[in-house]
């Protein structure tokens, strides 16, 4: 057993000290545009999280058209973002059939609009349910929509519903979202639910779900997840896992963040851990943005996103862009701060991106998918080169999903 340990920590030591020269072989230059859309349009830009509003697909919001949204078909043809995972996504509730009808209502008015939105566009986007098919898709020049479910919740009291998801092309299941769930304990509990403080691991639900997942080709997400259901999910998946949408508290600390033990054994199981362009997980918000921002949500979504309408989330978000250009913002560069931190730790194989737009992401010079370019032309000024920027925005992710198929064949 001690034999054990002391040969991890040398592989440890040894991989850490591998990424810190590759770190410090890295030069800052100066790039022009030019070449920074040189490299961008070789390289297949993959982003791991991105929501879907309620309205969407409707009336209300055409996605394939430029709208209010972070991320729409021209933005992401304009800023070269290739593909993305839109999000099943339920919030956290009682743990009874009554809470488990309306996830399951709340999945499935977004996942009807996902595909309303894919059969609107079939010549500008197609849903990928495969490794090979995301880049057969992007060989054809269409951008590339792919499945991820957010909060397990929505699953239920048991498994039964989780090979439809697959059949429906869903490739991750983010375990917990805000709230302890059937599954897991999450990274942030919710007293009005009567949640503990302490996460309780893996329930015996939650065990059966991480092979069930792995029988299903589908990757086990821990962002969201306690650090305790975390590493209880990660030891007991034999498919690399993802965390989608998790930047690392190492550098900035955040309950949300993945600590230093964490980013190790997402290496250890070959997983990525996907650094999210989120301003209140990355770095200090200016107090007074915060402030404002409270103050415009108590006005006009009292109720949430779901209970406002589209002028109150017009009025919002005309308040908070305001708040942002008058104070300091959060920066592209401090976000890319997160991947330097990553990669030094535990190699650019195992990191990756993702902007979590839509539902609280973005910061200032990435602030929605028009911007994406910008990512890899601050990766490429601190010496990135484009394979390794090609292993950060999309390589890393198409190695675990053919990794999970392999471990579900």
């Amino acid at each position: 057993m001690i034999r054990s340990i002391l040969a991890a920590v040398a592989a440890f030591a040894a991989t850490a000290l591998l990424a810190g020269d590759a770190a410090a072989e890295r030069q800052a230059r100066e790039v022009s545009e030019a070449e920074a859309r040189a490299v961008h349009a070789r390289v297949l830009t993959l982003d791991t999280h991105i929501d879907v509003p309620r309205g969407y697909a409707t009336h209300e919001i055409d996605p394939g058209g430029f709208t209010r949204l972070q991320t729409d078909l021209p933005k992401m043809r304009a800023g070269g973002l290739d593909a993305a995972f839109l999000i099943v996504y339920a919030a956290q509730g009682a743990l009874d059939e009554a809470g488990y009808a309306t996830a399951r209502e709340a999945a499935e008015y977004t996942y009807q609009a996902i595909m309303r939105m894919l059969r609107a566009y079939p010549d500008q986007i197609a849903l990928a349910r495969t490794a090979d098919e995301v880049e057969a898709i992007h060989a054809e020049g269409r951008l590339v929509a792919l499945l991820g479910i957010e909060n397990g919740y929505l699953l239920g009291p048991t498994l039964d519903e989780l090979p439809l998801w697959a059949e429906r092309g869903v490739r991750y299941v983010g375990i917990t979202h805000f709230g302890h769930n059937q599954f897991a304990g999450s990274s942030n509990p919710l007293a009005r639910l009567g949640d503990a403080e302490e996460d309780p691991g893996l329930t015996d639900l939650g065990r059966e779900l991480i092979p069930a997942l792995n029988d299903l080709g589908i990757l086990v997400d821990v962002s969201h997840v306690g650090k305790r259901s975390m590493l209880e999910a990660t030891a007991l998946s034999r498919a690399p896992i993802i965390a989608s949408h998790s930047s690392a508290s190492g550098h900035y600390e955040n309950a949300r963040n993945l600590d230093d033990e964490q980013l190790y054994a997402i290496r250890e199981n070959g997983g990525v851990a996907q650094m999210v362009a989120f301003r209140g997980y990355v770095a200090d918000v200016d107090p007074r943005i915060s402030q404002g921002m409270a103050e415009l949500r108590q006005r006009y979504l009292p109720q949430g996103w779901a209970g406002a309408t589209r002028e109150d989330i017009n009025t919002y978000q005309d308040g908070v862009a305001d708040l942002r250009a008058r104070y300091d913002d959060v920066t592209l560069a401090q976000f890319i701060d997160h991947i330097d931190y990553a990669v030094a730790r535990i190699g650019i194989e195992h990191v990756g991106i993702s902007s979590d737009f839509d539902g609280g992401g973005g910061v200032e010079g990435w602030d929605d998918a028009s911007e994406t370019l910008n990512v890899t032309w601050e990766l490429l000024r601190r010496g990135y080169d484009e394979d390794e920027i090609r292993a950060l925005w999309g390589g890393n992710v198409l190695r675990i999903l053919r990794a999970a198929e392999a471990a579900a064949r």
